[in-house]
C-alpha cells in the first residue's frame, strides 16, 4: 500500500504554503463542496439535515453534498470512482469491502488521523480490523449492527426459564426446556453461516487464515470443528431446515407464528416479526448470544459501515475533516440514537442504554469480528462452500472430511 505523503515540500512550511496544500481548513475565499456518497437508508433525513447544518455553520466556506447509492452493484461503482478523476470525496462502504478497495492502491491512508484524532484504540474490532490493511488504516469505523437472540417472553415464562442464559451450556439446557407443548426451543436454519462464524471465533478458530500473504481455509482446524459441533447441538433443538439458510424461508416469518421461542438475528428483524404478528410487539426480549464463560458473550459477526477517502478526492483535506466529524463522539451519539446503531467505540455503548435491543447488540459488538480481510473474500461468499459444508455435517457426514473439502475450496477462491 502507498505510504503517507504530502504534496507540498516540507521546507515550505509557512502559512501561505500550507494554505496552498489545502492543509488549513477554511483557507481561501472560495466555497469548497465535499461530495459524500452514502448508502440508501443508512441515515435518516433528519439526521442528515442536522449534521449538515451544524457542520457547515462551523466550517465556513465548506458545502456538503450527499448522494445516496444502492448496495446492488456498488462494488464496481466505487472501484471505478476511486480509479477515475473528480469522484466523491468520502464514501460509505461495507466494513468487509474495504480490503477490495484498498487492493487498488487508490485509498488515502488515514492512519495518522485514526491515532491522533479519532481514538482508534477504542474502536469496535469488527469495524476497525477490516479497515486496517497491511498495518495502515484505510477504513474509519462508522456504525455497526450484529446478531442477538430474540426471544418470546411468554414461552420462556411457560417453560420456567426466568432469565436469559449466561453460558452456552446453560443455553442448550434452557433451549431443551423450551421444546414443549408443540413449541420449538429455537429456529435455526442449517446454513446460517454468519452465526456459525461466531461459534468458530468463540473457540479460537477462523474461517480462513493469512499465512504470510497466502490465505488458506481453516474450517478443518480443531477449534473450527468445535464451533461446528456446538452449532449442530443447538440446531438440533428446533425444526429449522438443514439444507437452507435463514432467508429460506425468512426466519422472521417463522418466528412470527408464535410457537418459536428464539431466533438469532439482528434486531431489525423485529419490524418483519411485528408486521406479520402485531400481538408479539410487547412479548419480545433480547439477550447477547451466550459465550463459553459467564460474563463473556459469544464473538459475533459485526456488520456495518466504514468511511473511506479516495486518493483522488478533489477536496481530500476537507473530506478528512468531514470523516472526523461523522466518526467523532458527538455525531456517533446522535447517529446511534437516531438509527438504533451500535456506535463505533466500546466506550460509547452507554449512549444506547435506553434502547434495549441496541444495548444488547453493543454488548456483543465488543467481541465482534468480521470476515477474513482478503480482497477475494467476496469470491468465497459468491460460491459459499461454507453452506454445503454445514448441511453435510448436520445430515451426518464426517465433519473433518466435509471441513477439509470446504477449506480447500476457500483456499482456491482466495488465491484467485
Amino acid at each position: 500500500m502507498k505510504n503517507r505523503h504530502l504534496v507540498c515540500p516540507l521546507a515550505a512550511a509557512t502559512a501561505l504554503a500550507l494554505a496552498g496544500c489545502g492543509l488549513l481548513p477554511g483557507s481561501g475565499d472560495a466555497t469548497r463542496t465535499v461530495n459524500v456518497w452514502l448508502m440508501r437508508d443508512s441515515v435518516s433525513e433528519d439526521f442528515l439535515k442536522r449534521f449538515t447544518a451544524d457542520y457547515e455553520a462551523q466550517h465556513k466556506g465548506v458545502e456538503l453534498k450527499f448522494t445516496f447509492q444502492e448496495w446492488t452493484g456498488i462494488g464496481k461503482k466505487v472501484t471505478e470512482a476511486i480509479r477515475g478523476e473528480g469522484g466523491p470525496d468520502v464514501i460509505e462502504v461495507g466494513n468487509t469491502q474495504v480490503a477490495q478497495y484498498a487492493d487498488t492502491d487508490k485509498l488515502y491512508d488515514l492512519t495518522l488521523e485514526s491515532l491522533r484524532d479519532l481514538g482508534s484504540a477504542d474502536w469496535l474490532p469488527g469495524l476497525a480490523e477490516p479497515g486496517r490493511i497491511g498495518g495502515s488504516q484505510y477504513g474509519i469505523p462508522w456504525y455497526a449492527a450484529n446478531r442477538v437472540v430474540i426471544y418470546h417472553k411468554d414461552l420462556f415464562a411457560q417453560a420456567g426459564v426466568t432469565k436469559p442464559p449466561a453460558t452456552r451450556a446453560q443455553w442448550l439446557d434452557d433451549t431443551e426446556k423450551l421444546n414443549r407443548d408443540g413449541s420449538q426451543g429455537i429456529y435455526l436454519a442449517g446454513q446460517d453461516w454468519y452465526t456459525l462464524a461466531g461459534f468458530i471465533w468463540d473457540e479460537g478458530g477462523e474461517l480462513a487464515e493469512d499465512k504470510g500473504g497466502d490465505w488458506t481455509g481453516a474450517l478443518d482446524t480443531p477449534a473450527a470443528l468445535r464451533g461446528m459441533d456446538f452449532y449442530k447441538d443447538l440446531q438440533s433443538l428446533g425444526s429449522g431446515p438443514k439444507n437452507a439458510d435463514e432467508q429460506t424461508p425468512p426466519q422472521a416469518e417463522i418466528f412470527a407464528k408464535g410457537d418459536v421461542a428464539q431466533i438469532i438475528a439482528t434486531p431489525s428483524a423485529v419490524a418483519a416479526i411485528t408486521k406479520a404478528n402485531p400481538e408479539l410487539e410487547d412479548k419480545l426480549g433480547f439477550f447477547p448470544i451466550p459465550g463459553k464463560k459467564a460474563g463473556q458473550p459469544c464473538a459475533v459477526f459485526t456488520g456495518g459501515s466504514d468511511l473511506i477517502v479516495p486518493e483522488n478526492a478533489p477536496e481530500r483535506n476537507a473530506a478528512i475533516e468531514v470523516v472526523k466529524a461523522l466518526a467523532g463522539e458527538k455525531w456517533q451519539t446522535e447517529l446511534a440514537r437516531a438509527m438504533n446503531y451500535v456506535p463505533n467505540k466500546t466506550s460509547l455503548a452507554s449512549v444506547v442504554e435506553g434502547q434495549e435491543a441496541t444495548a444488547v447488540m453493543a454488548v456483543g459488538a465488543a467481541r465482534g469480528k468480521a470476515t477474513p480481510n482478503s480482497p477475494q473474500w467476496a469470491d468465497v461468499e459468491a460460491a459459499n462452500p461454507i453452506k454445503p459444508y454445514m448441511t453435510a455435517v448436520l445430515q451426518g457426514e464426517d465433519p473433518k472430511k466435509a471441513a477439509e473439502t470446504a477449506s480447500t475450496e476457500i483456499t482456491e477462491a482466495l488465491a484467485e
